[in-house]
């Protein structure tokens, strides 16, 4: 169910290197804009060190009403982590490379727009995952995509651009992993070009993996993209684009409220977990925490 709370504390945390968007003026832009509509804003900026210790401190330090994430996808599972399980509220201001929970969500993503979230909004709880004991707000994976992740994050270069030039030299060479995949409902066991943990819809990159699944069901769904023939390909990346997964002859859902995965003959497994990648022990095991973030969206417009 959705409500409306009034915001008058608001932290903004800001990550300087997300997306290929300059972020110079970024602060001042905001300062204004929540003075002008009698906010007070205040900002914490992410360095790639201990940022969640240091931001679970500062929101010890001062009462604030919500709590911005000012960044990509990795911005906003930092915040989402530190204010699940929570009253404190989840906003979203989507600067990042992706963005696909705010695109979820519904939040607009141009700044200006998104800042309007601040005195007209919606207050939605949804769910979230633990991906072998790692906090999830979105999706994760394991197999190709998080391989082009690693990849993406590593390099120099940001934005979508750089993302399908990884995606396309990876693809020629690439060798699908053979998965052991039980959930709480059924099974599977067999290779698999990519698994996806989906606790949303849509990959920053338009992608829909998890077409017409909800973030506050108490469920999600493991996506799995079985291998397929080159010729095959251009089909599938355009269901993958026009929310047609499940017309494919190479793909499956699987919707479970917990997953257990082995990949047999390896002890970890490189996954990606909101766009950061990790390596993690096997067996993986996954569950959804129903309703645990509390975060702002448009409103729902009158019927």
């Amino acid at each position: 169910m959705a409500s409306f709370v009034r915001l008058h504390q608001l932290l903004f945390v800001l990550n300087p290197v997300s997306g290929d968007i300059d972020k110079s003026t970024l602060e001042g832009t905001i300062s204004a804009f929540c003075a002008e509509r009698g906010r007070q804003a205040h900002f914490f900026h992410t360095s790639g060190e201990q940022d969640l210790r240091r931001l679970q401190t500062e929101l010890g330090r001062r009462p604030y009403d919500a709590v911005f994430a000012c960044g990509g996808d990795g911005t906003v599972n930092l915040v989402a982590q530190a204010l699940a399980d929570t009253e404190l509220v989840l906003g979203i201001l989507p600067l990042g490379s992706g963005n696909g929970l705010a695109k979820d969500l519904g939040i607009p993503q141009e700044l200006d727009e998104a800042l309007h979230l601040i005195w007209d909004h919606e207050v939605r709880q949804v769910d979230t995952l633990r991906v072998g004991g790692n906090f999830s707000a979105h999706l994760s994976d394991l197999g190709f995509n998080a391989l082009v992740v690693e990849e993406f994050c590593n390099g120099d270069t940001r934005g979508p651009g750089a993302y399908v030039r990884i995606a396309t030299q990876r693809y020629l060479d690439y060798e699908p992993a053979t998965y052991r995949v039980r959930t709480d409902r059924e099974t599977f066991e067999g290779p698999a070009f990519m698994v996806t943990l989906a606790n949303g819809n849509t990959f920053g990159s338009n992608v829909v993996i998890n077409p017409d699944s909800r973030l506050d069901d108490g469920e999600f769904e493991v996506c799995i993209i079985e291998p397929f023939p080159g010729t095959a390909a251009l089909g599938i990346l355009y269901q993958l684009y026009t929310r047609d997964f499940d017309a494919s002859l190479y793909t499956r859902r699987l919707r479970c409220r917990w997953v257990e995965i082995e990949v047999p003959g390896q002890q970890q497994v490189l996954g990606q977990v909101d766009g950061e990648p990790l390596e993690l022990p096997t067996p993986i095991r996954a569950e959804v925490i129903p309703r645990s973030l509390r975060v702002l969206t448009p409103p729902t417009p009158a019927a």
